[in-house]
């Protein structure tokens, strides 16, 4: 065991498909009390034993040291014919914590989550989530541009059955065996959408991750905005986001809309850099460990732009999107339009074990820079502006950031009326600066 190493990647996500990359290594775990464990199954439930022991967050009152060190005695005192035997006795332990974020990821699932990374995955697309109270089998958003985005799944459906089979008592990871599959084979999804039930055939395919598209929008009256679409704070989003911040400043566009809708999250190290991209001061985020340890990161007075930002967000903007979406509101440098976001506000680390499994592990809370806890609660925009579900059937991708986007057209809008504010008051646009309320006006709704 003392030789053993784990990989430790710092990650906000939601659901079993949420991307993660490699952010950093350390040095591995190396169990104190642990005793020897020369059974190779034991010394993986050991391992994971040791790293819920050492930084979980309990965030439903369920855990305590003592009933923990029990369930290892328990757990290391049977044998284990197989790695599988081992796996289910792991999801046991886990299982009492009841926390759906805290979860094992045997080989197959862990390198999976490493290919996603690297911005391709395989399958039908589909960011889920296991609801708590209910065990429903949510999406939290289909990635654009994938099979199940393309057949028009859409944030919030409850997938009640795979192929036929139901997913009551189903986890998320067996959810994702059954979805996922070679690219050209079918799965048909069984979806319950506002009471009604919906089969939807779904053709697998490997789905290329691109974070960001942008372009130029030209209003009526002449203003150039620069239309930024985050899909996933991926390994490549930061330096995405940089390149297009960058190319649309050459442009001389003179504002921006920065989409975040139906953003799941991802990494919360790409959440950080890419608030520094749009703030020049001030906190971004700090998250708080059981130990009651806070940390915080702060802007650093690089910015890339200063000028006026408007934030699109929906019940599918989650995780880092909140992060990113918070960070703005509270610092006075964006408007956020649209509709309240999921509301997930818990740090996960992912851990490689010695076999070549892993698991992800709650290991903290975040707050918004005004202290605000957005877990279950989600960010409330501030200038509401929702978009009918016949619209959402309608809208294709290609019109997204166009004036068929009707929450697009608020965002617009909204933008607008802060540049005729910010001109009216003489002088460049000021971000952070009391001139923001205002350029808000009768638009604007309140916002706790």
């Amino acid at each position: 065991m003392g030789s053993a190493r784990t990989s430790l990647i710092v990650l906000v996500s939601v659901g079993a498909c949420a991307a993660t990359a490699v952010m950093a290594r350390e040095a591995v775990i190396s169990p104190g009390g642990a005793g020897t464990i020369t059974d190779s199954p034991k010394e993986v439930i050991d391992q994971t034993w040791q790293i819920v022991f050492r930084d979980y967050l309990d965030i439903n009152g369920k855990y305590t040291p003592e009933q923990w060190r029990q369930l290892r005695r328990d757990v290391l005192a049977k044998t284990y014919g197989t790695p599988k035997d081992a796996y289910e006795a792991i999801r046991g332990m886990l299982a009492t914590l009841d926390d759906p974020y805290t979860r094992f990821l045997d080989p197959r699932e862990f390198k999976e989550m490493q290919i996603d990374t690297s911005g391709e995955l395989s399958g039908v697309g589909i960011q889920l989530s296991l609801e708590k109270e209910t065990k429903d089998l949510v999406v939290v958003a289909p990635i654009e541009g994938s099979p199940a985005s393309r057949a028009g799944v859409m944030p919030k459906d409850v997938i009640t059955a795979i192929d036929g089979k139901s997913t009551k008592g189903m986890s998320t990871e067996d959810a994702v065996k059954l979805i996922r599959g070679q690219a050209g084979t079918t799965v048909t999804l069984t979806l319950r959408r506002k009471g009604q039930s919906l089969e939807v055939p779904l053709v697998r395919d490997r789905i290329e991750l691109h974070a960001v598209d942008h372009q130029i929008n030209v209003t009526p009256d002449g203003v150039k905005v620069g239309y930024i679409r985050l899909k996933q704070f991926n390994a490549n989003a930061t330096k995405d986001m940089r390149v297009a911040v960058r190319e649309l400043e050459a442009q001389g566009v003179q504002g921006y809309v920065l989409d975040l809708r139906s953003n799941p999250g991802g990494l919360l190290g790409a959440s950080v850099e890419i608030a520094r991209q749009w703030l020049n001061e001030g906190t971004i985020v700090s998250t708080k460990t059981r130990n009651g340890i806070t940390d915080v990161k702060r802007a650093t007075g690089r910015a890339l732009t200063d000028k006026p930002l408007v934030v699109l967000v929906n019940e599918g903007s989650a995780s880092a999107s909140e992060i990113l979406s918070g960070a703005l509101q509270d610092n006075n440098r964006a408007v956020l339009v649209g509709q309240k976001t999921f509301g997930k506000g818990l740090v996960q680390s992912v851990r490689g074990l010695s076999d070549g499994s892993g698991m992800t592990v709650t290991i903290a809370k975040y707050m918004t820079p005004k202290g605000r806890d957005i877990h279950k609660h989600g960010i409330d925009p501030d200038v509401p502006a929702k978009m009918t579900e016949q619209e959402a059937q309608r809208l294709q991708l290609k019109d997204l950031g166009t004036a068929r986007d009707s929450q697009y057209r608020v965002a617009e809008s909204t933008l607008r009326k802060r540049l005729q504010a910010a001109n009216a008051v003489g002088g460049s646009f000021n971000p952070g600066s009391a001139n923001v309320p205002a350029a808000l006006g009768a638009s604007a709704g309140s916002r706790p």
